[in-house]
């Protein structure tokens, strides 16, 4: 029987000149039970592999599944970005688009390497973690000629899971995938989104009859996205002000988010991950494979936004293996 991994709770101090006061990035970090706790002087043997979550402001509470992923030389580290969950929150700055911008996120994550004293790692984003994984690799990549720094966290493997590389096109599909959906849901989605009353109940039952078809389609819906989903509820500071108030609605700050004549930049060995029935479409996806120099494409055929879910044993021998290459 394989052990279960250790887990360790900690924060990292996050300092920013655009922030209101100082903020703490909260993390939980898995590690093999027949390993010493990673500390900064022990990284250096070690190349954890780095979880970034979806929304933005979703919390890292649907991706634990990827600690399948531990071994003794690759602890995995999820973290809460800024304005969710366990991390420091801003609900005054719910709207303020010019704070939330994509640049303060790059940072938190540039900051997160730093303070816990990681040499090399791997880095893999689902959804806007995807985004966000595409936007660091393009900085941080040595080879990068916007790359600001020759020195520091060295990213190894880049994974882009059920991520757009520009929101227009995914907001194209969205609005495709939308019309196949019953036609008195979409009615009343229509009516909501004219209305103004997209924090309504009667709103959020018609999206969900969306996200069974298209974000994961595992009944009952596992813990661990319940649980994100009840804390986009519970605080949508962050999702309501960089999308709006859903996947197919988007009016917030990424609305023109594009990082299609940027992708040549990275040059780390990448996978791109999507599903079937994943609201990030082939059509969604595609650019990255089109763009990145080093890409392999892995479509799982019986899933949606959430492959580590509805196919977590073929997801976890895919990602374990590119990993170990």
């Amino acid at each position: 029987m394989a052990l279960s991994p250790t887990l360790i709770h900690g924060t990292v101090p996050f300092a920013d000149s655009t922030l209101p006061r100082p903020a703490q990035t909260a993390y939980l970090l898995y590690h093999h039970p027949s390993a010493p706790a990673p500390t900064p002087s022990t990284f250096s043997s070690l190349r954890p592999l780095l979880v970034l979550h979806g929304g933005p402001g979703a919390t890292h509470s649907y991706l634990t599944p990827l600690a399948d992923l531990v071994t003794p030389t690759r602890p995995v580290i999820l973290y809460d970005q800024i304005g969710c969950g366990k991390s420091t929150r801003y609900r005054e700055k719910k709207g303020d688009e010019e704070f939330w911008s994509v640049g303060l996120f790059v940072r938190e994550l540039r900051g997160l390497l730093e303070g816990l004293g990681v040499v090399d790692f791997d880095l893999f984003g689902n959804s806007w973690g995807g985004m966000l994984g595409a936007e660091y690799a393009v900085r941080y990549t040595k080879a990068s000629p916007t790359s600001s720094e020759s020195s520091g966290p060295e990213l190894r493997h880049l994974i882009i899971a059920d991520s757009p590389a520009d929101m227009k096109d995914w907001v194209s599909e969205a609005e495709r995938l939308r019309a196949q959906l019953p036609g008195d849901v979409q009615a009343v989605l229509d009516e909501c989104e004219k209305e103004g009353r997209t924090e309504s109940e009667e709103y959020e039952d018609a999206v969900f009859e969306f996200y069974k078809r298209h974000l994961c389609r595992v009944e009952p819906l596992p813990e661990g996205v319940v649980r994100m989903m009840e804390g986009l509820k519970e605080d949508s500071t962050v999702y309501h002000t960089m999308n709006g108030p859903s996947e197919f609605h988007v009016v917030g700050s990424l609305k023109d988010w594009s990082i299609k004549d940027r992708l040549k930049e990275i040059d780390v060995p990448t996978l791109l991950l999507n599903g079937r029935y994943d609201e990030a479409t082939d059509e969604v996806v595609r650019p990255y494979f089109q763009g990145i120099r080093q890409v392999k494409w892995f479509t799982f055929a019986e899933s949606s936004h959430m492959p580590h879910y509805e196919e977590r044993e073929l997801f976890m021998k895919v990602v374990d293996g590119f990993l170990s290459m």
